[in-house]
């Protein structure tokens, strides 16, 4: 999906409903220890069924532009499973999920579902940050047999380093939104100032070094 107007409109729902939070001066930190300006939760709009069909059409209109030959919808725990089993649903597609490590009890699974061997499996996830744990689920998916055809997601934060490591992995990725909207929207809801905005775009061209001054 190219559509500009979609994608500025989706970053204004998502800062609307605080799925996406900015806060230049008093940084979040992430799970890994990185402070960033910007935090992202889009589990948030599961609770607003308006824009929830919102992300659902344009997640589909995503498959059937660029993956149209899908067999299975594959979503990343947590955030993606939602997202992934809502998209199945809409194409009439088999759906697995695939665990962050091996479940402790039982079968031990990483992957849930039914995946056939050599199955054409596009992944679903809501935000991809620095995607580690994105592209670790596609090494799963890979070492199951299946054909990891790309990856769709809400939202990308669109770093550099993130953007060569799914070159690296052969993967083809594409979402619905990212930074630069997201930039876009804050500043013409005014949700941030000049001075903002100057802050959000040097975090996002080197967040590691930015956030070194918070040590």
């Amino acid at each position: 999906m190219e559509n500009n107007v979609y994608k500025e409109k989706l970053a204004e729902h998502l800062l609307k409903i605080k799925a996406i939070q900015l806060n230049p001066q008093s940084p979040f930190t992430w799970a890994s220890g990185l402070k960033s300006p910007v935090y992202c939760d889009n589990r948030k709009l599961l609770s607003y069924p308006e824009i929830r069909d919102f992300v659902k059409e344009g997640l589909v209109s995503l498959v059937n532009e660029y993956f149209p030959h899908t067999e299975c919808i594959a979503g990343v725990a947590t955030a993606g499973i939602p997202h992934g089993a809502i998209i199945a649903d809409a194409l009439n597609l088999p759906f697995i999920y695939v665990r962050s490590k091996p479940k402790e009890h039982g079968l031990t699974n990483t992957i849930e579902g039914e995946l056939r061997h050599g199955q054409r499996v596009l992944v679903v996830e809501d935000t991809i940050s620095t995607g580690g744990s994105s592209l670790k689920a596609v090494q799963d998916l890979r070492t199951s047999g299946a054909e990891v055809i790309g990856m769709i997601a809400i939202y990308k934060y669109g770093f550099e380093r993130t953007k060569q490591r799914f070159s690296d992995e052969g993967v083809i990725l594409k979402t619905l939104t990212n930074y630069n909207f997201l930039i876009q929207a804050a500043e013409q809801n005014h949700y941030i100032t000049p001075d903002d905005s100057d802050t959000l775009k040097s975090w996002n061209s080197d967040p590691i070094e930015w956030s070194k001054r918070f040590e």
